[in-house]
């Protein structure tokens, strides 16, 4: 998929991944047509939706990761255009939309994984890096070796005896 023709929760989805220093989860919420996020950022929880290619609140944590950034919007009846570097990036990107927010979010998605991505993989999964590791939601808080027993084992805290 050529992240030039990305948009709504497909593009969302890619600016969740580009996070990884802010995003630790990805979930899917309204039958899977809304992205939703827990993470970190500025020592604020975000635990919800993550739509940034509607909401400039969202779309702010891509900007404060710009270290530089150049912007035409609407030049001649054309699209918005941007150039930029970002915090963590490889390159100097390029990025076009019908808005600034859209060309803004598609540079920062090329900047991590260049012009093209892979399908969105809609189901709940953890970031490691730039890698997604899918997570079930039954083992999604406990590991598989820490789930109490009723005789108990190391870790449990039982009452006191009696």
């Amino acid at each position: 998929m050529n992240v030039a023709d990305l948009t709504g929760m497909a593009l969302d989805y890619w600016v969740a991944r580009s996070l990884h220093d802010f995003v630790r989860e990805i979930h899917f919420t309204d039958s899977g047509e809304t992205v939703s996020i827990r993470g970190e950022a500025h020592g604020r929880p975000w635990d919800g939706r993550f739509t940034p290619s509607t909401s400039w609140e969202a779309a702010g944590v891509v900007l404060e990761r710009a270290q530089r950034l150049e912007v035409r919007e609407h030049v001649n009846r054309q699209q918005a255009h941007c150039i930029a570097d970002f915090e963590g990036g490889h390159k100097t990107v390029e990025g076009r939309g019908d808005t600034l927010r859209l060309a803004l979010l598609r540079a920062f998605v090329a900047s991590r994984f260049g012009d093209t991505v892979d399908d969105v993989l809609q189901q709940s999964q953890a970031l490691a890096g730039l890698r997604a590791e899918p997570i079930s939601e039954e083992t999604r808080d406990l590991a598989v070796e820490d789930i109490p027993t009723p005789d108990g084992q190391i870790g449990d805290i039982q009452s006191a005896p009696r």
